[in-house]
């Protein structure tokens, strides 16, 4: 499953890369949870939550459907 991640992630990684960003999979708990860490701008950005649901958790969920949600340890507060 994690290279089924993996590969997903390497889709939408040249967009955060462009943003001065980069996503980490931290670990993919036994109840399909994938946790990531949002690695330079994408650490700070105030537009971070809306990156993880729009953007980072949808393209997880539809290339690894069985993923049940996405969760940041380091999304900025809004």
């Amino acid at each position: 499953m994690l290279d089924r991640v993996e590969a997903a992630l390497e889709k939408i990684r040249p967009f955060l890369i462009a943003d001065g960003g980069n996503v980490k999979v931290l670990e993919i708990t036994d109840d399909l949870i994938v946790k990531l860490e949002l690695e330079g701008a994408c650490g700070t950005c105030p537009m971070s939550p809306m990156t993880m649901k729009a953007g980072v958790e949808e393209a997880l969920k539809r290339d690894v459907p069985e993923i049940k949600g996405v969760e940041a340890i380091n999304v900025a507060e809004v």
